[in-house]
């Protein structure tokens, strides 16, 4: 009867099959195939309530099959009423907690009470599933849009709640002592991402992953700011003097295999004179800016044996861009002095972006991911060069010293795990 009652429902014998499914639950008791065709029959014929009684019996027999869940779902919600629709989504949730229609009733649910941060939780598990689905109907997309922009409204919605009710005791705390509790708040409200270090090289445990250092750090700025006018002339007369100064600053041995540098292999669109690499001192280079040479010389410089310092004169050409990248090791931290900075030219450390100001250094641990822009029509010129990570004791410092001292001694050193720059 069962077989007989889903052929004539397919051969569109309506009032057959419903016959047929009726002698089944007479014959055989509380079939759940039976009941829940009899439901739907109920539900096209807005009997919601019949709908539901039947589905609740199908469930009984079968409980673990989340469409009669999901029919009994659709029954409630037809009757208006929400609390036997939720119960019945919990149902299916509770057999399948990536129910995918399940997710999206709840959600539509939630939305229509005004639970905006329910519904934002559950169009998020809707979204979190949307890359798995491949054929997308207009409706799933136009549902997926919807989800989007629910979320999207919902995170700021609540976000400009949480401003206005810090905005006092923000004001009252300083941008230095408010700054990792802003970006603790920022990374919760879904406003920033938090970068770790990525150390290709020597990685030094247990330090802070500071994106940007605070100045009160380094208390010789003051002194390096002063004297860049005086860098900067002895750059532009080289930069006048000698178009051959500048090198590429990416040039990659050949055979290299395709990777994001390979737009900038050797090519001055971002082109360096160094001054110090890898902790030597080119004596010619340093002969043509000897002010730059004398002034950087006399800061707190990281002098690993053989790896650091390492100074140069960076230019970016007009439209450039560097890619997000790593730096090798967060044993060193990296200053800029900008030099001849025109408007649009700005660099991201992990989830802050700054532009460069003429006179202006900063500090950054470059193995947080970072990028830089020239989106002006001129070039941008900084001086860059690295002293120790603050966070590194004296002691410490002494100790790697010797390290390296005892490292470039020694047979067999692991070149790669050992490096400092790149």
């Amino acid at each position: 009867m069962l077989d007989d009652a889903i052929h004539a429902r397919r051969a569109g014998r309506t009032d057959v099959a419903m016959a047929l499914f009726q002698r089944v639950l007479a014959s055989g008791g509380d079939h759940p195939v039976a009941l829940n065709a009899l439901g739907m029959h109920a539900l096209a014929q807005r009997r919601a309530e019949d709908a539901a009684v039947l589905f609740q019996r199908a469930i009984a027999a079968d409980p673990i099959a989340p469409d009669l869940w999901m029919n009994l779902a659709k029954a409630r919600r037809e009757a208006g009423d929400d609390a036997g629709e939720e119960a019945a989504l919990n149902g299916a949730l509770a057999i399948d907690q990536r129910h995918f229609m399940a997710l999206v009733r709840m959600a539509e649910l939630l939305e229509r009470r005004g639970d905006e941060a329910g519904a934002a939780g559950r169009w998020s598990n809707v979204l979190a599933m949307a890359p798995a689905i491949e054929d997308r109907s207009p409706a799933l997309e136009s549902m997926f849009d919807h989800a989007q922009r629910y979320v999207i409204g919902q995170r700021d919605r609540f976000a400009a709640a949480v401003d206005r009710g810090l905005a006092d005791a923000r004001a009252a705390v300083g941008p230095a002592d408010r700054r990792r509790v802003d970006a603790c708040i920022d990374h919760a409200l879904g406003r920033r991402a938090i970068y770790a270090n990525a150390c290709a090289g020597m990685h030094f445990p247990f330090l802070p992953a500071e994106e940007f250092f605070a100045r009160e750090q380094f208390p010789w700025f003051a002194e390096i700011e002063a004297k860049t006018a005086l860098i900067r002339t002895e750059l532009e007369s080289i930069l006048t003097e000698d178009a051959g100064a500048l090198h590429p600053y990416v040039a990659m041995p050949p055979g290299t295999p395709q990777n994001k540098w390979s737009r900038l292999d050797h090519s001055l669109e971002w082109g360096a004179m160094h001054l110090w690499k890898d902790g030597r001192r080119d004596e010619a280079a340093c002969a043509r800016a000897p002010l730059t040479a004398a002034a950087v010389e006399a800061l707190p410089l990281s002098d690993l044996p053989g790896r650091t310092p390492t100074i140069f004169f960076s230019i970016l050409q007009p439209g450039a861009h560097l890619p997000a990248h790593t730096g090798v090791s967060n044993v060193r931290t990296i200053i800029h002095l900008p030099l001849i900075v025109p408007p649009g030219c700005s660099f991201r450390v992990g989830g802050e972006t700054r532009d460069w100001r003429v006179g202006e250094a900063w500090a950054f641990d470059d193995t947080i991911e970072h990028e830089a822009w020239n989106r002006s029509g001129q070039i941008r010129a900084i001086l860059i060069f690295d002293v120790w990570n603050p966070y590194i004791t004296p002691t410490e410092r002494d100790l790697l010293r010797r390290f390296y001292a005892v490292a470039a001694d020694s047979e067999g050193a692991p070149a790669t795990a050992l490096s400092i720059s790149e």
